[in-house]
């Protein structure tokens, strides 16, 4: 347009050739001039339109990405990690290298660290020692700083108690424990007789004695359990290749889910392995319920690896994705604590935690009732806290809140702690199955020292969450007599 303000010659004086030429020019600019008009004037009036059309196709195509990437119920002898799950620097000479098939679903075998906000600076959910520190850690001297003796109440009775469910809770294998005996166990002395599972031999939990032997050896354990072949058998990752030296992986699994896997080509027969995990299949399970028989590697560690001093427990739901000498490190040695356990994120009151047990059916409102009763009855508060250590992320100085999550739950083996998971476990078989209901009871009344509850950060830090296989079902109402 330019070029034709600066023509002043008048049409006469052209020739024709000239005057064509310039006709051209001024109906292109006109025409040109037209269709830009016309354009910007639709799009000022239908912008709009426009504008929502293009988030639509944006949230279809998003949509769609979520429904490939949604993960598949998979065989617990398919469920091996990939080779990043080592050290990377050492990943050529891995032991593991033979077995390990990559699967990528979803989260699984996700090393990404996450992070929080705190001060208004990001950082980390959870603070690990560099890989060349980590492969240098050895585990601290013994204390033996404990005047505390415990001594395993065992006997031959044959004991048939049922709870609200009509299932046998108090067994040859727990023992039947008396209110009174109850009463005293919380109370600590330089020699404590306590109950604590294994009561009668021949009474369940058996294990072969070869799996027997390689237990004794662990110095350090990860664990986890699968019983009744709900759930899938998730590779751990992360662990440096010196931490496979030092710290055994255990998995616990009853015969139904062993026939599982038994017949998986990377299943190692003679070793009794499969991936990363020791497998230990456990013969004549105690319980009828299968929760109540994984509570036992879960809560009675210490009695299963009588040479260790200390363990990792990761629930099934869960693939383990940080080198264990390390965790051991951040949540135990540097924090000079003894007990590290994942705390609540949803609740804060053991009684709120009773209704949503209740309204999510995983346990009988009756059974519920009965334990919490039992509780108010002596006095436990609502929002019991607990006097403790430094709850860090809400900047109160020693005040914990008791309730917990529990799915995993780093501990060092000493008689203290020994004993709180003794107490614990003698809850979860009398009353309800649902630890989290027992573990702030029993935590205020013992007054466990060196606690500390690591915040929902620090557990999505821990592991990958990728849930259990099959939902908790509806419970079948009873009367209770």
């Amino acid at each position: 347009m330019s070029s034709l303000a600066v023509v002043s010659i008048p049409n006469e004086i052209l020739d024709p050739q000239a005057k064509k030429m310039l006709h051209s020019r001024k109906r292109l600019t006109r025409k040109g001039s037209g269709l830009w008009g016309w354009l910007l004037k639709n799009l000022c009036r239908w912008w709009g339109f426009l504008l929502a059309a293009g988030a639509l196709f944006v949230l279809l195509v998003e949509v769609g990405n979520l429904s490939k990437d949604a993960p598949k119920p998979l065989s617990v002898g398919l469920s091996i990690s990939n080779k990043k799950g080592l050290d990377r620097e050492d990943s050529s000479s891995s032991i593991a290298s033979s077995y390990i098939k990559k699967e990528k679903k979803n989260h699984l075998d996700d090393l990404s660290m996450p992070t929080r906000r705190v001060g208004g600076m990001t950082e980390s959910c959870l603070k690990l020692l560099s890989q060349e520190e980590i492969k240098n850690l050895q585990f601290p001297p013994s204390a033996n700083s404990f005047n505390v003796n415990i001594h395993y109440k065992s006997g031959t009775a044959d004991i048939q108690n049922q709870n609200s469910e009509g299932i046998r809770t108090t067994n040859s294998f727990t023992g039947n424990q008396t209110m009174s005996e109850r009463a005293d166990s919380f109370e600590v002395h330089n020699n404590v007789e306590v109950h604590c599972g294994f009561f009668s031999q021949n009474s369940g939990f058996d294990i072969e004695d070869d799996d027997k032997s390689f237990m004794n050896t662990c110095e350090a354990v990860v664990s986890t359990c699968i019983f009744g072949g709900g759930d899938v058998l998730y590779q751990p990752i992360g662990m440096a290749n010196t931490s496979l030296t030092k710290v055994c992986y255990v998995a616990f699994l009853d015969n139904a889910t062993f026939g599982t896997i038994e017949e998986a080509a990377n299943y190692e027969h003679e070793a009794h392995k499969l991936g990363i995990w020791r497998i230990v299949v456990v013969h004549n399970l105690p319980f009828p319920d299968q929760r109540r028989n994984g509570k036992i590697p879960k809560m009675l560690g210490h009695r299963l690896f009588p040479k260790a001093r200390y363990s990792i427990w990761v629930d099934s739901k869960y693939q383990f994705r940080r080198d264990p000498m390390a965790v051991l490190e951040a949540l135990l040695w540097r924090e000079k604590s003894t007990l590290a356990i994942s705390e609540h994120g949803a609740r804060k009151c053991v009684y709120k935690e009773g209704e949503a047990v209740v309204k999510k059916h995983k346990a009988l409102p009756e059974e519920v009732a009965l334990q919490l009763d039992q509780y108010r009855g002596e006095g436990f508060a609502e929002n019991a806290i607990y006097d403790g250590h430094k709850a860090y992320e809400r900047q109160i100085i020693n005040i914990v809140e008791a309730l917990a999550e529990a799915s995993v739950i780093v501990r060092e083996h000493n008689p203290l702690t020994n004993l709180f998971m003794c107490l614990w476990f003698n809850e979860v078989v009398r009353f309800t199955a649902r630890d989290q209901l027992s573990f702030p009871y029993v935590l205020c009344r013992f007054k466990l020292p060196h606690l500390k509850m690591f915040s929902v950060c620090t557990r999505r830090a821990l592991v990958n969450a990728l849930g259990h296989k099959h939902k908790a079902k509806q419970l079948e109402q009873v009367e209770i007599s």
